[in-house]
Protein backbone atom coordinates (compact mmCIF):
# COMPACT_ATOMS: atom_id res chain seq x y z
CA UNK A 1 0.00 0.00 0.00
CA UNK A 2 2.97 2.67 0.72
CA UNK A 3 4.89 1.46 -2.24
CA UNK A 4 1.68 2.17 -4.36
CA UNK A 5 1.25 5.86 -2.58
CA UNK A 6 4.66 6.71 -3.13
CA UNK A 7 4.68 5.92 -6.70
CA UNK A 8 2.00 7.49 -7.35
CA UNK A 9 3.13 10.62 -5.15
CA UNK A 10 6.07 9.92 -7.68
CA UNK A 11 4.16 10.31 -10.56
CA UNK A 12 1.94 13.45 -9.18
CA UNK A 13 5.62 15.37 -8.36
CA UNK A 14 6.71 14.00 -12.03
CA UNK A 15 3.77 15.97 -13.80
CA UNK A 16 4.03 19.15 -11.90
CA UNK A 17 7.74 18.82 -12.57
CA UNK A 18 6.79 18.38 -16.62
CA UNK A 19 4.33 21.34 -16.41
CA UNK A 20 6.62 23.64 -15.29
CA UNK A 21 9.54 22.53 -17.43
CA UNK A 22 7.20 22.89 -20.47
CA UNK A 23 5.07 26.22 -19.01
CA UNK A 24 8.73 27.86 -18.32
CA UNK A 25 9.88 26.73 -22.32
CA UNK A 26 6.91 28.55 -23.19
CA UNK A 27 7.83 31.59 -21.17
CA UNK A 28 11.96 31.33 -23.04
CA UNK A 29 10.36 31.33 -26.54
CA UNK A 30 8.07 34.43 -25.93
CA UNK A 31 10.75 36.54 -25.04
CA UNK A 32 13.18 35.12 -27.43
CA UNK A 33 10.63 35.73 -30.03
CA UNK A 34 10.32 39.08 -28.72
CA UNK A 35 13.94 40.24 -28.59
CA UNK A 36 14.47 39.08 -32.14
CA UNK A 37 11.55 41.04 -33.53
CA UNK A 38 12.96 44.03 -31.53
CA UNK A 39 16.61 43.43 -32.82
CA UNK A 40 15.21 43.17 -36.28
CA UNK A 41 13.29 46.81 -35.79
CA UNK A 42 15.67 48.35 -34.34
CA UNK A 43 18.49 47.57 -37.10
CA UNK A 44 15.56 49.16 -39.60
CA UNK A 45 14.99 52.16 -36.96
CA UNK A 46 19.01 52.44 -36.81
CA UNK A 47 19.59 52.87 -40.71
CA UNK A 48 16.76 55.41 -41.33
CA UNK A 49 14.37 52.77 -43.22
CA UNK A 50 11.94 54.65 -44.86
CA UNK A 51 8.38 55.11 -44.09
CA UNK A 52 5.63 53.80 -46.90
CA UNK A 53 5.02 57.62 -47.18
CA UNK A 54 8.71 59.11 -48.17
CA UNK A 55 9.10 59.56 -51.64
CA UNK A 56 10.31 56.61 -54.14
CA UNK A 57 13.59 58.53 -54.30
CA UNK A 58 14.68 58.12 -50.45
CA UNK A 59 13.01 54.33 -51.13
CA UNK A 60 15.66 53.42 -53.50
CA UNK A 61 18.73 55.66 -51.78
CA UNK A 62 18.34 53.57 -48.53
CA UNK A 63 17.63 49.93 -50.44
CA UNK A 64 20.50 50.12 -52.58
CA UNK A 65 23.41 51.90 -49.60
CA UNK A 66 22.00 49.36 -46.88
CA UNK A 67 21.88 46.12 -48.66
CA UNK A 68 23.93 44.56 -46.10
CA UNK A 69 21.76 45.55 -42.97
CA UNK A 70 18.51 44.76 -44.56
CA UNK A 71 19.72 41.52 -45.59
CA UNK A 72 20.60 40.85 -41.79
CA UNK A 73 17.23 42.14 -40.58
CA UNK A 74 14.91 40.32 -43.35
CA UNK A 75 17.08 37.20 -42.16
CA UNK A 76 15.87 37.06 -38.69
CA UNK A 77 12.57 36.72 -39.75
CA UNK A 78 13.45 33.29 -40.40
CA UNK A 79 14.04 32.30 -36.82
CA UNK A 80 10.90 34.69 -35.80
CA UNK A 81 8.38 32.41 -37.88
CA UNK A 82 9.09 29.26 -36.21
CA UNK A 83 9.61 31.22 -32.82
CA UNK A 84 5.56 32.40 -33.17
CA UNK A 85 4.44 29.28 -34.03
CA UNK A 86 6.51 27.43 -31.61
CA UNK A 87 4.90 29.52 -29.08
CA UNK A 88 1.40 29.59 -29.68
CA UNK A 89 0.85 26.32 -30.59
CA UNK A 90 2.95 25.97 -26.75
CA UNK A 91 0.77 28.56 -25.13
CA UNK A 92 -2.22 26.13 -26.48
CA UNK A 93 -0.98 23.30 -24.99
CA UNK A 94 0.07 25.05 -21.82
CA UNK A 95 -4.01 25.97 -21.66
CA UNK A 96 -5.20 22.79 -22.12
CA UNK A 97 -3.64 21.43 -20.03
CA UNK A 98 -5.14 23.85 -16.93
CA UNK A 99 -8.35 23.03 -18.23
CA UNK A 100 -11.09 24.07 -20.74
CA UNK A 101 -10.94 27.77 -19.74
CA UNK A 102 -9.10 29.60 -22.42
CA UNK A 103 -9.47 26.97 -25.10
CA UNK A 104 -11.18 28.83 -27.70
CA UNK A 105 -8.88 31.42 -27.21
CA UNK A 106 -6.13 29.63 -27.83
CA UNK A 107 -7.21 27.90 -30.71
CA UNK A 108 -7.83 31.60 -32.03
CA UNK A 109 -4.33 32.73 -31.17
CA UNK A 110 -3.21 29.19 -33.18
CA UNK A 111 -4.79 30.10 -35.97
CA UNK A 112 -4.25 34.04 -36.16
CA UNK A 113 -0.72 32.75 -35.70
CA UNK A 114 -0.35 30.69 -38.17
CA UNK A 115 -2.19 33.59 -40.56
CA UNK A 116 0.09 35.79 -39.52
CA UNK A 117 3.21 33.73 -40.19
CA UNK A 118 2.25 33.14 -43.74
CA UNK A 119 1.28 36.62 -44.55
CA UNK A 120 4.67 38.08 -42.89
CA UNK A 121 6.40 35.51 -44.87
CA UNK A 122 4.71 37.68 -48.22
CA UNK A 123 6.06 40.67 -46.08
CA UNK A 124 9.87 39.88 -46.06
CA UNK A 125 9.40 38.57 -49.50
CA UNK A 126 8.61 41.65 -51.19
CA UNK A 127 10.73 43.67 -48.66
CA UNK A 128 13.59 41.40 -50.66
CA UNK A 129 12.22 42.07 -53.80
CA UNK A 130 13.06 45.64 -53.05
CA UNK A 131 16.40 45.03 -52.41
CA UNK A 132 17.08 43.25 -55.53
CA UNK A 133 15.00 45.59 -57.32
CA UNK A 134 16.92 48.61 -56.20
CA UNK A 135 20.44 47.11 -56.96
CA UNK A 136 21.98 49.21 -60.24
CA UNK A 137 18.81 51.81 -60.44
CA UNK A 138 19.58 55.25 -60.86
CA UNK A 139 15.90 56.51 -59.69
CA UNK A 140 12.49 54.99 -59.44
CA UNK A 141 11.25 52.53 -61.92
CA UNK A 142 7.11 52.00 -62.10
CA UNK A 143 8.42 48.46 -61.24
CA UNK A 144 9.82 49.09 -58.01
CA UNK A 145 7.14 51.32 -56.92
CA UNK A 146 4.80 48.11 -57.63
CA UNK A 147 7.08 46.39 -55.36
CA UNK A 148 7.00 48.82 -52.69
CA UNK A 149 3.52 49.44 -52.63
CA UNK A 150 3.09 45.16 -52.75
CA UNK A 151 5.39 45.24 -49.69
CA UNK A 152 3.42 47.87 -47.93
CA UNK A 153 -0.15 46.22 -48.53
CA UNK A 154 1.15 42.92 -47.25
CA UNK A 155 2.13 44.56 -44.03
CA UNK A 156 -1.33 46.48 -43.96
CA UNK A 157 -2.67 42.71 -44.31
CA UNK A 158 -0.82 41.38 -41.73
CA UNK A 159 -1.98 43.84 -38.98
CA UNK A 160 -5.48 41.95 -38.35
CA UNK A 161 -3.80 39.02 -37.81
CA UNK A 162 -1.26 40.60 -35.70
CA UNK A 163 -4.15 42.28 -33.66
CA UNK A 164 -5.92 38.51 -32.97
CA UNK A 165 -3.22 36.99 -32.28
CA UNK A 166 -2.42 39.27 -29.58
CA UNK A 167 -6.09 39.15 -28.55
CA UNK A 168 -6.76 35.22 -28.37
CA UNK A 169 -2.86 34.95 -26.42
CA UNK A 170 -4.05 37.77 -24.28
CA UNK A 171 -7.22 36.35 -23.35
CA UNK A 172 -6.04 32.24 -23.23
CA UNK A 173 -3.49 33.55 -20.77
CA UNK A 174 -6.09 35.12 -18.60
CA UNK A 175 -8.72 32.88 -18.48
CA UNK A 176 -6.03 29.83 -17.19
CA UNK A 177 -4.77 31.59 -14.87
CA UNK A 178 -1.46 32.40 -16.47
CA UNK A 179 -1.31 36.45 -15.87
CA UNK A 180 -2.67 38.87 -14.72
CA UNK A 181 -5.80 40.97 -15.12
CA UNK A 182 -3.97 44.17 -16.76
CA UNK A 183 -2.56 41.82 -19.12
CA UNK A 184 -5.77 41.00 -20.70
CA UNK A 185 -6.43 44.64 -20.78
CA UNK A 186 -3.47 45.76 -22.69
CA UNK A 187 -4.10 42.37 -24.76
CA UNK A 188 -7.53 43.51 -25.97
CA UNK A 189 -6.40 47.69 -26.12
CA UNK A 190 -3.70 46.77 -28.10
CA UNK A 191 -4.79 43.91 -29.96
CA UNK A 192 -7.39 46.02 -31.51
CA UNK A 193 -5.24 48.79 -32.73
CA UNK A 194 -3.40 46.75 -35.73
CA UNK A 195 -7.25 45.34 -36.32
CA UNK A 196 -8.61 48.77 -36.64
CA UNK A 197 -5.75 49.87 -39.00
CA UNK A 198 -5.62 46.85 -40.97
CA UNK A 199 -9.13 48.19 -42.23
CA UNK A 200 -7.18 51.06 -44.16
CA UNK A 201 -5.12 48.78 -46.17
CA UNK A 202 -5.41 50.63 -48.83
CA UNK A 203 -4.42 53.88 -47.61
CA UNK A 204 -1.68 51.81 -45.87
CA UNK A 205 -0.22 51.03 -49.23
CA UNK A 206 -0.58 54.31 -50.33
CA UNK A 207 1.65 56.02 -47.42
CA UNK A 208 -0.93 56.52 -44.83
CA UNK A 209 0.53 57.40 -41.50
CA UNK A 210 -2.24 55.28 -40.41
CA UNK A 211 -0.10 52.44 -40.00
CA UNK A 212 1.76 54.30 -37.27
CA UNK A 213 -1.62 53.18 -35.56
CA UNK A 214 -0.89 49.53 -36.57
CA UNK A 215 2.84 49.87 -35.27
CA UNK A 216 1.72 50.88 -31.53
CA UNK A 217 0.23 47.78 -31.48
CA UNK A 218 3.12 45.97 -32.16
CA UNK A 219 4.68 47.83 -29.85
CA UNK A 220 1.94 46.77 -27.15
CA UNK A 221 2.73 42.97 -28.39
CA UNK A 222 6.21 42.94 -27.93
CA UNK A 223 5.81 44.14 -24.36
CA UNK A 224 2.92 41.93 -23.26
CA UNK A 225 5.17 38.82 -24.66
CA UNK A 226 8.35 40.35 -22.55
CA UNK A 227 5.79 40.54 -19.83
CA UNK A 228 4.44 37.49 -20.03
CA UNK A 229 7.22 35.44 -21.01
CA UNK A 230 9.18 36.46 -17.54
CA UNK A 231 5.97 35.55 -15.37
CA UNK A 232 6.04 32.13 -16.75
CA UNK A 233 9.51 31.49 -16.62
CA UNK A 234 9.02 32.49 -12.91
CA UNK A 235 6.11 30.05 -12.26
CA UNK A 236 6.50 27.69 -10.08
CA UNK A 237 2.89 25.93 -10.59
Amino acid sequence: MRTQKAKLTALEDRQVLDRVSATRIVGGVAVAYAASVIVQNAMFAGSGAPSYGDPLGEVLAYHAANRGVVAVAVGLEALNLPLLLLFVTGLQGLVRRRGAAGADWSRLAVAAGATLSAIFALVIATHIAVVLAADGLAEPTPAFELVWQLHAAAFALALPALGATFIGAALATHASGLTRPWQRLLGVAGGSLPILAGAGNLAIADGSPLVLVGVSGLAAWLVWLVVTGLRLIRTQD
